[in-house]
């Protein structure tokens, strides 16, 4: 088994993040665990960081996409942007060796490539947002 890239973990992070969403009545801890048997991702901490943070802090990530929305519910947001969105606001919050910038096109590019081509712009600027939000506070 190869070392990920830390795109290729970041794909892995969101293909997590989007299966969940429709395995509600599943534990996180075995949606996980699945996924670990069935993919090249044994023990890769990014992944399962990301992962179960995202969950932890759920309330704060969907918050700030609220803030940054123009008036979306985050479940009027297809699966794959939220869980794009989710991600990256993550990684923007908590994971300080990863500029905003990246985390920011990195995310864009998951949204062009599994969304709508319709979707990149909202995305886009809803990130910017939030970006420019966390940036402020981590000025403070």
């Amino acid at each position: 088994m190869a070392q990920l890239t830390r795109k290729e973990a970041r794909e892995e992070a969101f293909r997590l993040l989007f299966e969940t969403e429709f395995r509600k009545d599943e534990e996180r801890e075995t949606i996980y665990a699945l996924a670990t048997e069935n993919r090249e991702f044994i023990g890769n901490e990014y992944i399962k960081s990301v992962y179960f943070g995202v969950w932890e802090h759920l309330e704060e990530i969907d918050g700030c996409m609220v803030r940054h929305s123009n008036g979306w519910k985050p479940s009027r947001i297809s699966p794959v942007s939220r869980s794009v969105i989710r991600l990256c606001i993550y990684e923007m919050l908590y994971m300080d060796d990863i500029p905003l910038a990246v985390s920011l096109n990195e995310a864009i590019e998951l949204v062009k490539k599994y969304d709508d081509e319709k979707m990149k712009a909202f995305v886009n600027g809803l990130l910017n947002g939030a970006k420019n939000e966390i940036e402020a506070a981590k000025k403070q």
